[in-house]
């Protein structure tokens, strides 16, 4: 593997160690009480290293793009969006390793229990919410702008914001699981 390679894992390896640090503090001492400083010494960078892979303190448990479901959305099979969306939640999660989980099972604790956070992340949801849309309209074969595509797309994003929210607040919870039981329920009419 030429120096691409090495980069590439030492830039993912300081990510880690920001993330890791920084959360490690966030239970210490608290969201608001920490400082970009603090997390840039204990994960052995300097602020301005903090900076070239965190804009803000916000931005280490805020998300303005879900990667793993973009690309698992793109290589989706078309179909109606519901199966679309499970299928693209199932891919993503496979994709991940179970460390690339938990440490985004921390994130969602502290979006959804600080509430600059929760504020923080409904400004930026637009934006994944929108290149979601525009991909699932290919694969439903329908206008970006189908109210269908509309309703599919809150049905499955307001059952996953629950089940964030439930294993926020119960870290036992398999998520991925629940996410793909939840999402098979919807699939089939939410029969009870």
């Amino acid at each position: 593997m030429g120096n691409g390679g090495l980069r590439e894992r030492k830039k993912a390896r300081t990510r880690e160690a920001i993330l890791r640090e920084a959360f490690r503090l966030f239970r210490e001492r608290g969201y608001n009480a920490t400082t970009i400083d603090q997390i840039a010494e204990a994960a052995e960078v300097s602020p301005a290293t903090f900076f070239r892979y965190f804009p803000t303190k916000e931005d280490l448990v805020t998300l303005d793009r879900f990667p793993p479901l973009i690309e698992a959305l793109q290589v989706q099979p078309p179909g109606p969006p519901v199966t679309v969306l499970r299928g693209a939640f199932r891919t993503a999660f496979d994709s991940m390793t179970a460390e690339e989980i938990v440490a985004g099972h921390a994130r969602e604790v502290f979006a959804a229990t600080v509430p600059e956070l929760v504020a923080a992340n409904l400004r930026k949801s637009p934006g994944l919410l929108r290149e979601t849309s525009e991909i699932l309209a290919v694969k439903a074969g329908c206008d970006d702008g189908d109210p269908r595509l509309r309703n599919a797309m809150g049905a499955v994003f307001g059952i996953v914001t629950l089940i964030w929210l439930q294993w926020a607040h119960d870290p036992g919870m398999d998520g991925p699981a629940e996410v793909d039981r939840a999402l098979a329920h919807l699939e089939s009419g939410l029969t009870l």
